[in-house]
């Protein structure tokens, strides 16, 4: 008997990746794949798994592809499972969804692990383990937070680090989810050029103190919650490229992961450089008064 849960998985010229996840999904009774346009095989791979494709077209602002897909999909089921394209449940972690959804004591709302693997090594340390999310909950009792949106639409049209606010009791799954994404270095970094776009922005409102409607942060609170404390300190610190790859590689013992969490701890540091760049050149167009380029 397949799980009563409704995964949405949020898909763009995902065909490299599309496959592996849904195989590792064959457990749950409905599957949604939300899809923006894509140009490869992608919805042609998923139609062998699921019949409920959707098109997501992104009209800026709010809500974006994953918010969108809570709002209108036709879920038929009580519990929700969001998941990406280049993640996979292993059977361990079906098994205890399958005991988590079962039970009259259940939660509204779970975080899950993520295992991250990077150039095919699990990143133990970096920061990146343990990463906890909020991935499995049910309808009606999460929504997204809507942070600051970009100015344009090339960061892309799904949600970034925007997390769930739940309404309701929020427990913890012990099994974890992988993370192994096929694109490998050129997908991670035209991923993450766009990730900096988004960036910009959030920087830009939390340095002027201004709220949003989301997820409070707090430095005792849910490791969602720490992050964002965290986040209202970092955006106002110096030298954030330098300090990221200190962090991430010294503190977090990034060395351990050899190689790779050299590699891993170098590109999100990079990523921190083109966020501070792209600042400063917002800031120069503006002063000039020149359009911003995407």
């Amino acid at each position: 008997m397949r799980l009563p849960v409704s995964v949405i998985i949020p898909v763009k010229n995902e065909e490299v990746n599309i496959e592996a996840c849904l195989r590792s999904l064959l457990w749950a009774d409905e599957i949604f794949v939300v899809d923006s346009q894509s140009t490869d095989r992608t919805k042609e791979i998923a139609g062998k798994y699921t019949d409920k494709i959707y098109d997501f077209t992104y009209r800026g602002g709010w809500p974006r592809k994953k918010g969108w897909a809570l709002e209108h999909l036709p879920i038929s089921n009580e519990w929700i499972f969001l998941i990406d394209a280049d993640e996979r449940v292993p059977e361990a972690l079906a098994q205890e969804i399958a005991q988590v959804i079962s039970s009259p004591d259940a939660a509204d709302a779970y975080f899950v692990n993520r295992k991250f693997y990077f150039l095919g090594r699990w990143i133990k340390h970096c920061g990146w383990w343990p990463s906890w999310n909020i991935r499995l909950f049910k309808k009606g009792k999460a929504r997204f937070e809507k942070i600051a949106p970009s100015r344009d639409d090339s960061s892309g049209d799904v949600e970034i680090h925007e997390h769930l606010v739940v309404d309701g009791r929020i427990d913890y799954l012990k099994e974890p989810l992988i993370h192994d994404d096929a694109k490998g270095i050129a997908g991670f970094v035209e991923k993450h050029n766009r990730y900096s776009t988004w960036e910009v922005d959030v920087y830009e409102k939390l340095k002027k103190g201004e709220s949003y409607d989301g997820v409070a942060p707090k430095f005792l609170g849910n490791p969602l919650e720490r992050k964002r404390f965290i986040k209202h300190l970092w955006v106002r610190m110096p030298g954030r490229p330098l300090l990221r790859f200190l962090y991430m590689y010294i503190v977090r013992k990034g060395f351990l992961d050899g190689y790779e969490g050299l590699l891993f701890c170098l590109l999100m540091s990079y990523h921190e450089l083109v966020i501070n760049a792209k600042i400063r050149e917002r800031r120069l167009f503006s002063l000039q008064g020149r359009p911003q380029r995407k």
